[in-house]
């Protein structure tokens, strides 16, 4: 039997018996641990992981950064390295290959930004979207989840690197599950934007890493485009300036839905809460 890599897989999950299976697939066995940190789920999505022998363990959620802080805090991780997956994610050999040889080099990294390649009806959804670099990797003990509800993102201590392999995301829940999400997504996007606060530990730089970019273009760049109005200027950047239309039906719905739909529907939901803060008490 091959010697499993010293990494921890942690995947959150919530009702995800059709995504779960290709994710464990891809990881028990492989890793030293695989942990199934769930929110109650009421489907087969607890019975799937123990029955590939994960550790598992169920956590009230609350937001996505707490969930993760709490998924770190909580379960018995042993291995010296931690990866998150979610659900609907999945390692192919090269990446796999590439985790064992870095991790086995005992590296001055503790952390490490992964490319994900996105698949969406069937295909690579490569131009407007590709790369897009997650850290996902780091060494037990060294990192943390900022305090943001949704698209929250690590912060380890010290050094980061890149992987050069693509992990791979591969949503099998079908359209209407991704406009639920999507839709709930938006929500908590919106009530972020209300409170005009910048999250808690990752600064804001042009030259900085993704997470920094992202954040310095948000609050310098997008938070001051008047809403509704922005979505139309983002949807066009990824689908022709970009190149999203070259991948065809894949990349026309993906980036009408995420590119213009979500940020737009985030839009809404931010005037409405803000129309209803501005709404003077009843007499």
């Amino acid at each position: 039997m091959p010697t499993k890599v010293d990494v921890a897989v942690v995947i959150l999950t919530f009702n995800e018996e059709q995504n779960l299976p290709y994710a464990l697939d891809s990881v028990c066995g492989w890793a030293r641990q695989v942990c199934v940190f769930d929110s109650f789920s009421g489907d087969r999505t607890v019975e799937i992981a123990r029955d590939r022998g994960c550790v598992v363990q169920q956590h009230r959620f609350e937001d996505f950064g707490q969930q993760r802080n709490a998924a770190l805090r909580e379960l018995p991780i042993e291995a010296s390295w931690v990866l998150f997956l979610d659900a609907d994610e999945w390692l192919p050999p090269e990446f796999k290959e590439e985790v064992g040889r870095v991790i086995a080099s005992n590296p001055r990294e503790n952390g490490f930004y992964c490319n994900r390649r996105l698949f969406w009806m069937g295909a690579w959804v490569r131009r407007g979207y590709y790369p897009t670099w997650i850290l996902r990797l780091f060494r037990r003990g060294t990192a943390r989840c900022e305090e943001r509800s949704v698209n929250e993102h690590l912060i380890v201590d010290g050094q980061v690197g890149f992987l050069a392999a693509d992990f791979i995301h591969e949503d099998r829940n079908g359209l209407g599950r991704w406009i639920e999400k999507h839709n709930a997504y938006a929500s908590r996007e919106a009530e972020e934007i209300l409170k005009g606060q910048s999250a808690n530990g990752v600064a804001t730089s042009p030259f900085g890493s993704q997470a920094e970019r992202k954040r310095w273009i948000r609050e310098r760049v997008w938070n001051r485009m008047p809403p509704v109005v922005r979505p139309f200027a983002y949807f066009g950047y990824r689908y022709v300036l970009r190149g999203g239309f070259l991948d065809g039906k894949a990349g026309l719905t993906y980036h009408v839905l995420q590119g213009l739909w979500f940020p737009l529907l985030i839009d809404l939901k931010y005037l409405e809460l803000r129309g209803r803060t501005a709404e003077p008490p009843a007499a």
